[in-house]
């Protein structure tokens, strides 16, 4: 008897995995027919879309009188709106900009999603015969020994291979985030503190300054004045050309206590100078100085440095964090504390690369 009733819940089993295939089978059939039959419809297009709606450049081709038929190109208008929508988080130039710097990231994800699912699949029939083997009766059941070794084979696949799928998708998040974060950069605002200058994005200092963002508390603004505006004991201070001599603007942020950020100008130009410092004047610094704007975007962009920051022990507002954007518009480093003048000064045109990789600046490097 006791035979007889393992007998009919493998059957049902048996049963039930059959039913769980046809319909795997017959999904999987229905989606590859949908994918035929777009492939078959892409070829029979006359025109081909991509991603964008196609554009007609014959009208900038005034050379000939002669009717022409219109071209149409595939490629993206550089006013089209739509790349610039935003879906799941991020614009289409942030997704294609991703695809760009790691295009067989989509291969991998497919390669190791695939795997996985596979790997299940087979430690689903592994187990049935891991069952059948435990059960004992069925003449083609393999040896327990064997069928525990294939489910752990099959169980290690499903498990790794959906690591890496995993691993995949949370570098190309990163990747995203990245790429919004330095778009979002190129868009802060800034008032340069030269009279009658007008507002300047980032954007705007690309090859031909470097940006260094110190952002901290009143104290960190004041001392960071005191250092670019006031003679030093008995020295003069001769930082701020020495700063302009290796296109450096420095961008003081001020943080309140909740580290947003609120008009730096003003406390910059009331800074408080100590018994070390002489002769302080606020615009001794003015052209390598310039003063956030539209503070909304910069709390936007500095939210997450001053977290991090935070979240790793340092005393933002007390220490403050500088942030050294090269003339190419990337990230140089992120550091705390007052920035390193000094170091801009002797290793900058090295340290960022431009002596090497600037295009243009054959006149004042030397070289072809």
């Amino acid at each position: 008897r006791t035979r007889s009733q393992h007998r009919g819940r493998y059957y049902f089993v048996f049963l039930a995995s059959t039913i769980f295939q046809f319909a795997f089978t017959f999904y999987f059939a229905v989606e590859m027919v949908k994918l035929l039959s777009l492939l078959v419809l892409s070829c029979m297009l006359p025109h081909s879309a991509a991603f964008t709606k196609p554009y007609d450049i014959s009208s900038l081709n005034n050379r000939s009188s002669q009717k022409k038929l219109p071209i149409i190109f595939s490629s993206p208008s550089p006013s089209d709106e739509s790349l610039d929508e935003k879906f799941g988080g991020f614009t289409t130039k942030q997704r294609l900009r991703e695809e760009i710097e790691s295009p067989f990231r989509k291969v991998r994800l497919a390669f190791f999603s695939f795997s996985s699912a596979s790997a299940a699949v087979a430690l689903y029939f592994s187990a049935l015969a891991a069952l059948k083997a435990n059960m004992g009766g069925f003449a083609d059941a393999i040896p327990l020994g064997d069928a525990l070794e294939t489910c752990a084979i099959n169980a290690a696949g499903a498990i790794g291979f959906a690591v890496l799928a995993a691993r995949e998708l949370k570098v190309g998040q990163a990747n995203l985030e990245r790429i919004a974060k330095g778009g979002l950069l190129a868009r802060l605002v800034v008032e340069p503190a030269m009279e009658e200058s007008s507002r300047m994005t980032l954007k705007d200092y690309r090859r031909t300054s470097r940006v260094v963002i110190a952002a901290g508390g009143a104290d960190y603004i004041n001392r960071l004045a005191m250092s670019l505006c006031s003679d030093q004991l008995a020295d003069e201070n001769t930082l701020p050309a020495a700063l302009s001599g290796v296109d450096i603007v420095i961008v003081p942020v001020l943080l309140n206590e909740k580290c947003d950020v609120v008009d730096s100008k003003l406390a910059w130009e009331n800074a408080e100078p100590s018994s070390n410092d002489r002769n302080f004047e606020a615009k001794r610094a003015e052209e390598v100085i310039a003063f956030p704007n539209m503070f909304s975007m910069w709390n936007q962009y500095l939210k997450s440095d001053v977290e991090t920051a935070q979240g790793q022990g340092f005393d933002v507002l007390n220490k403050g964090i500088t942030i050294t954007v090269k003339k190419n518009g990337r990230i140089l480093r992120r550091a705390t504390g007052l920035p390193p003048f000094g170091d801009f000064i002797g290793v900058m045109e090295v340290a960022d690369g431009s002596k090497f990789g600037m295009p243009g600046d054959s006149e004042k490097y030397g070289g072809p």
